[in-house]
């Protein structure tokens, strides 16, 4: 093996270059798919946790809406305020200990991932619902739409232009955060990184290997993600035009950059 630090990583990189990309695979399939699944549980949950209890609603329902609620939130505190890696044990060990339920390392890795970051998801789905104005809500039941219908036509499309950012944060925190995995035996970047420093005895460098292996990924998917954001703001400008083909009132309006920094 070389002697200098440079040497060394190269011929990390000729003999055990298929540990990491096998690794950083298996990061980026973990991340990408528990936060696709993480985001779906975190809107369920911040629907639910938004729905209007009104004093003309019936017992039954303030009563059953209510429990489901208050199992909502232990959800949500209890897998924000606890580490991930202590939920990777718990899961995957105590339900084989406690419950006999013998998951599959795979399964219990997308399972830990998604319902932490759903968790996560869901106090900012709340948060990204209550931010738009109380007005929509009011004009879209004025026009008889019920609060599903409200949701899916009016509020949601407006919060999640304001939660994509943190959509964004999430998956990166979840590419970084799978190393936790390697506690139930989940081959992710860390964990083949961590065999091959353990194989050679080549800490320093393996682990310079793998931190510029995430920085890559996490910084890939932060320029895409940036890029998503762009196009969802639209353009800067738009035709208004108006259904009374007599009035020309329609016309370019145009937010003007420059106009903006001289007010």
């Amino acid at each position: 093996m070389p002697q200098d630090f440079w040497g060394r990583v190269v011929y990390l990189l000729q003999t055990r270059g298929s540990s990491y990309a096998m690794g950083a695979l298996n990061t980026m399939i973990i991340a990408l798919v528990s936060t696709f699944i993480g985001c779906v549980i975190g809107f369920a949950v911040g629907i639910v946790q938004t729905i209007p209890v009104s004093k003309s609603d019936a017992v039954w329902k303030k009563g059953i809406l209510g429990i489901i609620k208050f199992i909502l939130n232990v959800y949500v505190e209890v897998f924000r305020g606890t580490p991930m890696m202590a939920q990777a044990m718990f899961i995957y060990f105590g339900s084989s200990a406690v419950f006999g339920i013998n998951m599959s390392m795979w399964f219990a890795a997308f399972f830990i991932v998604s319902i932490n970051t759903g968790a996560y998801m869901a106090e900012t789905v709340r948060g990204g619902i209550l931010s738009i104005d109380e007005g929509q809500t009011e004009g879209a039941k004025a026009i008889g739409m019920t609060h599903f219908q409200t949701m899916l036509y009016v509020i949601l499309p407006q919060a999640l232009r304001n939660i994509m950012p943190q959509i964004g944060n999430n998956l990166i925190i979840n590419i970084k955060d799978t190393c936790v995995l390697s506690v139930i035996g989940i081959v992710e970047l860390f964990y083949a990184t961590k065999s091959v420093a353990g194989a050679l005895y080549t800490y320093f460098e393996s682990f310079a290997i793998a931190m510029v292996i995430y920085f890559a990924l996490t910084f890939t998917c932060s320029r895409i993600l940036r890029h998503w954001e762009k196009k969802m703001d639209g353009n800067d400008n738009y035709d208004l035009a108006t259904s009374d083909t007599l009035a020309h009132t329609s016309g370019l309006y145009s937010y003007s950059k420059k106009e903006e920094k001289d007010e």
